[in-house]
């Protein structure tokens, strides 16, 4: 059996800073665009993530893990948005298995609305507390992270 590395004081109060602040930064944006816009910021992250998309839609699955969420997790934010009208899913034509999920002009409409404040709160919340170069570093740091999650195994 491999001997466990615990972390040292230092690492420990880094790394419960690290899962304490993400979370209450996180959840004070998600305050801000749900009172903002009555979206959440998953429903927003999904609007925003079909803006980018060609034409508008991507595959579900595509979606689900650029949003690192579950694919059941999606669906249900998915659902209230078409309920809403904000986007569609119709099924995939080059695969009878995949679903597309687009935006509609009114969900583009909605995220047009919604963008201004949510930029506000990620900038009032996160943005503005640091120093532009930590706030970048930070960038650097978590691309580093993800480039290393992504990466195949060797």
């Amino acid at each position: 059996m491999t001997e466990v590395r615990w972390l040292d004081d230092a690492e420990q109060h880094a790394w419960r800073s690290f899962l304490r602040g993400q979370a209450l930064v996180l959840e004070g944006i998600n305050s801000d665009v749900v009172e903002n816009s009555a979206l959440t910021l998953n429903e927003y992250e999904v609007l925003v993530r079909l803006s980018e998309c060609e034409d508008r839609r991507t595959r579900m699955s595509n979606l689900a893990k650029d949003l690192v969420h579950s694919r059941s997790r999606l669906t249900h934010t998915v659902s209230r948005l078409e309920k809403a009208g904000y986007v569609e899913r119709f099924p995939c034509p080059d695969d009878r298995r995949g679903i597309i999920c687009g935006l509609t002009d009114a969900g583009f409409e909605r995220l047009a609305n919604a963008a201004p404040d949510h930029v506000e709160s990620v900038r009032a919340r996160m943005i503005d507390r640091l120093e532009r170069e930590e706030f970048l570093e930070l960038g650097r740091i978590f691309a580093k992270l993800v480039a290393s999650e992504e990466s195949p195994a060797t």
